[in-house]
């Protein structure tokens, strides 16, 4: 971020508040270079295409504190994971994301920008890990976690909302996911229903976390009610690190029905508060993009008719998407 308020535009509270935001991502020990990468590829890259140059990626990631060195390695280290992949012209490079990538962002994606279930048919998805292969059996466990199940007891894994279809789908390539046994099955006991998500997932964790998060971003919140517009830079910087912030707790949490959680849950708050946000951000985040960000052959494409839909509202105006300035 530019040093004054007159270079970038920011009235003095949405400033401070954000000011904060960098400084408290930049006091990270390691500082998260690849995870931050994985946020601006899923956010803000995939929807225009799913490809940039390095070079827009180092200059997208500087106002955090990411350094060019840390740029190049975290991209390799994310190609060597598979989540991306590398076109090379002379010696520039660009990146973009690998089949396996794109199957994981669209599902983290669907995650991340939609409200929880209104109803539950009360059917929970169970996953039985093979017991005869201890590391197929940790693999699954892993991916299953990171898909949101929780774990009741050692070698079960259960869901209230994937469906046992979307679930195979969803770790079929994976070693021994041909030796889980997924299935759903009813409980025709409500408070047992809650003692079994009670066991399953550290909702009083999620829940500190949320807190911690919505608190960072409440004096956000108090400066966009001004309604004046941000500066693209800032509202880039913003965007980025709001779901970089949300998406690390809500891909832990398995968004369970409004029946099986408190009244006062503050994932609901965080929800709300990252959509409002969002809102606010997004057309001048889009300015900064186009501005900033292009591939090797050109500028980045428009923002996908899907992206303008992210919690639930029209996002975005004709006359911005895809345009510069």
């Amino acid at each position: 971020m530019r040093d004054t308020e007159s270079e970038t535009g920011m009235s003095s509270e949405l400033d401070k508040a954000t000011r904060a935001l960098v400084a408290t991502f930049r006091r990270q020990r390691p500082i998260g270079g690849g995870s931050l990468i994985i946020t601006i590829f899923g956010d803000a890259i995939a929807p225009k295409g799913g490809a940039v140059s390095l070079g827009s990626l180092i200059k997208l990631c500087s106002p955090f504190g990411i350094t060019e060195r840390l740029v190049r390695t975290s991209v390799a280290r994310l190609a060597e994971d598979g989540w991306l992949s590398a076109k090379r012209h002379g010696r520039r490079s660009e990146y973009h994301l690998s089949p396996g990538g794109l199957r994981r962002f669209a599902d983290a994606t669907r995650r991340i920008y939609s409200a929880g279930p209104e109803r539950w048919n009360a059917l929970w998805t169970l996953v039985l890990l093979p017991a005869s292969d201890a590391q197929a059996r940790e693999g699954l466990r892993k991916e299953l976690c990171w898909l949101g199940f929780g774990q009741p007891m050692p070698g079960i894994m259960i869901h209230p909302t994937r469906t046992a279809a979307d679930t195979r789908e969803q770790i079929s390539s994976l070693r021994g996911a041909s030796r889980a046994t997924i299935f759903e099955a009813r409980n025709d006991d409500a408070a047992a229903d809650n003692r079994f998500a009670s066991d399953s997932w550290d909702m009083r964790e999620l829940a500190a976390r949320y807190r911690k998060m919505v608190a960072a971003f409440e004096p956000i919140e108090s400066a966009a009610a001004s309604g004046s517009r941000p500066a693209p830079l800032t509202a880039f910087i913003i965007r980025t690190l709001l779901i970089h912030e949300y998406r690390k707790i809500h891909l832990r949490d398995p968004v369970l029905p409004t029946s099986l959680l408190a009244t006062d849950w503050v994932g609901t708050r965080a929800y709300d508060l990252c959509r409002n946000l969002y809102s606010y951000v997004f057309d001048s985040a889009e300015i900064h993009l186009s501005n900033e960000a292009s591939r090797l052959d050109g500028p980045l494409p428009m923002v996908s008719a899907e992206a303008l839909q992210r919690f639930g509202g029209d996002l975005g105006s004709s006359r911005l998407r895809g345009s510069r300035t």
